[in-house]
């Protein structure tokens, strides 16, 4: 598997992943989703929050590359959240009509990568102003990485509010060898 293929087998879990957190989560209702259960984000609500607005800061990051990623060009119509605590959503409903969109954007995106582009470095600022420029290929794997951390961290308050996620692992998303 080569990195690009990589990198769309990440989006696909990403995709399916955030699919069945997301159902998992819409067992419980509103006031436990937002009860604050002392994780780094408080709430199972602020936790996906802050992946859904972490995606999309990197994303419009990415998007200013001077390849100009014509999957990316949709999120010019999306604000870019002012940190990663910001509340985006106050409702579930709200934020997995937004995941939605934006994990079939990170698919597009993804199947649309090349070599070349990996190899390039993107120049930005983080959000509290301090310049950088890294490699593409390890910034999306920092992004990709950035999703499965937060999502186990989701995955763990679900299962603390007595709500079985289900199967987790990415190695049932990885074709067989045979």
């Amino acid at each position: 598997m080569n990195r690009t293929e990589h990198l769309c087998l990440m989006a696909r879990y990403n995709q399916w992943m955030n699919s069945q957190l997301y159902s998992a989560a819409m067992n419980l209702p509103d006031v436990q989703l937002a009860l604050d259960r002392q994780a780094f984000f408080g709430s199972i609500l602020g936790t996906l929050n802050h992946l859904l607005a972490g995606d999309t800061i990197w994303l419009k990051r990415l998007a200013r590359h001077p390849a100009r990623f014509a999957a990316l060009a949709p999120l010019q119509q999306v604000a870019t959240p002012q940190d990663l605590k910001t509340l985006l959503f106050a409702d579930i409903r709200g934020l997995w009509q937004q995941r939605q969109w934006l994990d079939q954007l990170i698919l597009d995106f993804s199947q649309g990568l090349n070599e070349t582009e990996l190899d390039s470095s993107l120049s930005y600022s983080n959000t509290q102003g301090i310049a950088a420029e890294r490699n593409v290929y390890g910034l999306l794997v920092h992004f990709f990485n950035h999703q499965t951390h937060h999502r186990g961290q989701a995955t763990t308050l679900l299962s603390q509010a007595g709500v079985d996620v289900g199967a987790t692992d990415l190695l049932l998303l990885i074709p067989s060898a045979s």
